[in-house]
């Protein structure tokens, strides 16, 4: 048998017959009896009763003190940068291995992308690469850091926590610090993902989530601000709802903002998902076992599992290739593919884009090296049908 068909043979093992896709929702909790609630009482759009409930499960969940619901993830995130402190021109660190909304978020508030490394125990961030980098190409000037190559500002990280596995937060923490940047966290995937028993989001000036279709939590579209800063918290609420002071019949809007509103409509969804994100999750780490077990003993690839000191969702399940085996990866999504097993790999580096090649970066080896060899595969919580 060929490697690809040996791995093609292991998912099915765990996955069972009929074609499996990567992740979709799971949409039978009371979904439907919140979305008529809004239908039938009329309040379907970006005003109603499960926007005000879904921030408060949302911060409640998270441990953060606030939580803005948005209109997805993307928006979130540029809201965030701009609340961090990004201005025109400015430079913002993030990592080169991450879905192409991180940069662009940065592209949305007038500044640039600066790629930096992953490491292979998180596939986010590597705070020591990182340091190493700053310390070369960085300076101080009145007490802000700026890019000795370029003569711009670097002002903020973003921390992406790769398919729900957290970064090392502390470490980065510690980097950022030293150079006074602030960190605005990227936890689009990992709602329910935890690090030293703290909810990713919570170590940064803010951060955010997505709801999109094929998140752990879907609201259809959708994303949110979390924030322990109650300043920030009113000042998102405010920009994301086109900056209108509050009166009973007049419109007054007094700044340029946004129409970023989550309707009630998505938001009831998110209230009856998040009731069940728990088993969903349980779900997952179930799957996580099962997958271990399949590929106990493979010597071309491994699962990727979560460090000691956190505690993953498991959003996508991950293989990692072997060195000897990354060059048959595109045989290995063809030949599952083919089979009915919907795998992909990760996303092109953000680097290697035509609209940010230019952008600056640091040394990428270990992001080249994990975008050879990561493919992930089945992940949806329902393949553990006995727990849902």
């Amino acid at each position: 048998m060929s490697f690809s068909d040996s791995i093609a043979e292991r998912i099915r093992h765990v996955v069972g017959d009929g074609r499996v896709t990567l992740h979709e929702p799971l949409l039978k909790g009371n979904e439907l009896a919140y979305v008529t609630e809004c239908i039938q009482t009329g309040w379907v759009s970006s005003v109603g009763s499960f926007v005000d409930r879904f921030e408060r499960d949302l911060a409640a969940y998270t441990g953060a003190a606030h939580a803005v619901v948005v209109s997805n993830g993307t928006s979130a995130l540029q809201i965030a940068l701009h609340l961090a402190g990004v201005r025109q021109d400015d430079e913002v660190l993030v990592p080169a291995l991450s879905f192409v909304a991180t940069a662009n978020a940065v592209r949305h508030n007038g500044a640039w992308p600066h790629f930096v490394d992953s490491e292979t125990r998180t596939l986010g961030i590597d705070p020591g690469a990182l340091a190493k980098h700053l310390d070369e190409i960085g300076e101080r000037r009145n007490g802000e850091l700026f890019n000795r190559l370029t003569g711009r500002r670097i002002s903020v990280v973003v921390p992406m926590h790769t398919f729900g596995h957290p970064v090392d937060m502390p470490a980065l923490n510690e980097v950022a610090a030293r150079h006074g940047l602030a960190v605005v966290e990227d936890a689009a995937e990992s709602l329910g993902s935890f690090l030293d028993g703290r909810h990713t989001g919570n170590f940064g000036v803010c951060a955010t989530l997505s709801f999109n279709g094929n998140k752990i939590v879907t609201t259809g579209g959708g994303g949110a601000i979390i924030t322990n800063d109650s300043d920030l918290a009113r000042r998102a609420k405010h920009l994301t709802t086109t900056a209108k002071q509050p009166h009973s019949w007049a419109f007054f809007h007094d700044e340029v903002a946004y129409n970023f509103r989550l309707p009630n409509l998505n938001a009831a969804m998110g209230c009856a998902q998040l009731e069940r994100i728990s088993a969903f999750i349980d779900a997952k780490r179930e799957l996580t076992q099962r997958y271990q077990q399949a590929f106990e003993g493979f010597a071309g690839a491994s699962l990727f599992l979560e460090r000691p000191d956190t505690r993953a969702n498991y959003w996508l399940q991950t293989l990692i290739l072997s060195e000897e085996c990354a060059e048959q990866r595109d045989d290995v999504l063809r030949a599952t593919n083919a089979a009915g097993l919907m795998t992909r790999p990760v996303w092109e580096l953000l680097n290697t884009l035509p609209m940010y090649r230019d952008c600056p970066a640091s040394p990428l080896p270990v992001a080249r090296d994990l975008a050879r060899r990561i493919i992930n595969i089945p992940s949806s919580p329902q393949l553990i049908p006995e727990s849902m």
